[in-house]
């Protein structure tokens, strides 16, 4: 069964006054066809657990492992971590101008396949997948995201997900910034790719509406740039009564 296996994993970001950490020994284990769910306060180190599995240069990773099926995960490039099945969905999509949403598509599948798509097959897949988003299929001739909305965005990346068929996708906040009918069909977009593909899912999120959608299988609470406890889907209930004040005490937050 394919895992993404993360062991005592500590990250540093770089700052004006120099390298600043942020995850201070993450322990997390998720296999195909699990979704977890990563939720706690602002600055709690959660986006800098994702970026840091992607390969973002920005943040360097000072001690322990990531692997994905045993493969050194943090060894490889951001596009050779790609290609081995590993797909983030971020949290503020940028704008790519002069770069047809139908082109990117295609040349991201091609990277990642390392062959092209047949296009009779290709652009039937494209147009089902964007319809099922909702997405106007006029969209395809458009830059990437650029005048797109919030939602619009969000819907971009989950079409992503959904074409690019990856082993593990990170979903950093997707449900920032959406209302209840994008929250909807994007959950739907999720589901819909787990079921297809059975696609591992870590899931970042401040809140619980999303998980009313999108059911985990564990939550974990992230506090300090740690797991601070862990449990099923009873636990972001219980933190959306409570909160997060239990665990803060005296720690401080260090950075998203």
């Amino acid at each position: 069964m394919p895992t993404l296996e993360i062991r005592d994993l500590h990250v540093s970001v770089e700052t004006k006054e120099g390298p600043k950490p942020i995850l201070r020994g993450v322990d997390l284990t998720i296999a195909s066809g699990e979704t977890h769910a990563i939720m706690g306060p602002n600055g709690s180190g959660k986006s800098t657990l994702a970026s840091a599995l992607a390969g973002h240069p920005k943040y360097t990773v000072t001690s322990g492992t990531a692997t994905l099926d045993g493969e050194d995960l943090l060894a490889m490039s951001v596009d050779e971590r790609a290609r081995a099945g590993l797909f983030l969905a971020m949290q503020y999509p940028v704008e790519v101008s002069g770069v047809s949403v139908a082109n990117f598509l295609r040349t991201a599948k091609t990277a990642i396949s390392g062959e092209a798509p047949a296009l009779r097959t290709w652009g039937k897949e494209v147009r089902g997948a964007m319809e099922n988003l909702r997405m106007d299929t006029a969209f395809a001739e458009r830059s990437v995201n650029e005048g797109f909305s919030g939602g619009e965005k969000k819907r971009h990346e989950i079409l992503q997900m959904e074409l690019f068929k990856p082993r593990f996708a990170i979903l950093d906040e997707t449900d920032s910034g959406l209302d209840v009918d994008a929250l909807r069909v994007v959950s739907e977009g999720v589901n819909r790719a787990k079921e297809q593909t059975d696609v591992g899912i870590l899931l970042i999120t401040h809140y619980t509406r999303i998980l009313r959608y999108i059911k985990p299988d564990f939550v974990h609470v992230f506090v300090d740039g740690k797991i601070a406890e862990e449990g099923g889907s009873e636990l972001a209930d219980r933190l959306e009564e409570e909160g997060y004040d239990k665990y803060l005490g005296a720690n401080k937050t260090v950075s998203a």
